[in-house]
């Protein structure tokens, strides 16, 4: 749910976008007692990969 809820404010840069989702992965990843860095990583990855996919999503 974390992650999801990051996706809705996805930012306007390719930086910001993977601010926000390695956030939200790593929140993710600390609520779920998982593996932080690797949540950071998985977080950052998909926030820009579906910001540059879908950018009218993101606004």
């Amino acid at each position: 749910m974390l992650a999801l809820s990051a996706l809705a404010a996805c930012g306007d840069t390719l930086g910001k976008q993977g601010l926000i989702g390695g956030g939200a992965g790593l929140g993710t990843a600390a609520v779920l007692d998982g593996n932080l860095a690797a949540g950071a990583v998985v977080g950052a990855a998909g926030n820009v990969a579906y910001c540059q996919s879908f950018p009218d999503r993101c606004k």
